[in-house]
């Protein structure tokens, strides 16, 4: 199991090479070196523990203005290595957000070393789009959100563009990719 440091080093690396370099969150650029970007690494594995963890960061997040901490990836090195685990506290976190009154103000994103999309093909490259090294849940606040969407043009077509660029490369290359990033 890898130290935070490592961790967190290896997560950066994720953000540079695949979420900025391949430009697959247009938003990411401006943070990737800010210390507006938190990310905080969990080394829990019981139930208890990665609740208390990821409310913990709920209120750091609340607690703290944007200019200090715009965003938060919440990565964990010992538990959720089961994408069907993951998927299962997922949905907890969830309902966690939901019974702090949070909906609206924060929202989550999920990553996963084989995040699988339902219905897609086991070796899509479209997957790639929410691989992360480590089980990984983004907090990301709202009203950020909403401005960044309003001064990007044609937001809403992300997704389907990320798509594009990841079938071009095609599976073998960022299998390749993912690879020299986790070695």
């Amino acid at each position: 199991m890898p130290d935070a440091v490592d961790a967190e080093g290896h997560t950066r690396r994720w953000l540079a090479e695949f979420v900025v370099g391949l430009n697959l969150c247009p938003f990411a650029r401006p943070l990737l070196d800010s210390p507006q970007l938190r990310i905080a690494v969990c080394d829990a594995v019981d139930d208890s523990a990665l609740s208390r963890f990821f409310l913990g960061e709920l209120d750091l997040l609340q607690g703290t203005a944007e200019s200090e901490v715009a965003t938060s990836l919440l990565v964990f090195t010992a538990a959720l290595a089961e994408f069907d685990d993951y998927l299962s506290f997922l949905e907890f976190a969830q309902q966690l957000l939901a019974d702090a009154g949070l909906e609206g103000l924060l929202q989550l994103a999920s990553f996963h070393p084989e995040y699988r999309f339902q219905g897609e093909a086991e070796h899509a490259a479209s997957h790639f789009s929410n691989r992360s090294p480590w089980p990984t849940l983004h907090l990301i606040r709202e009203d950020m959100l909403s401005r960044v969407l309003g001064d990007f043009p044609d937001a809403e077509a992300i997704p389907a563009r990320n798509i594009d660029v990841l079938e071009g490369l095609g599976a073998e290359d960022l299998q390749r990719r993912w690879d020299l990033l986790r070695s």
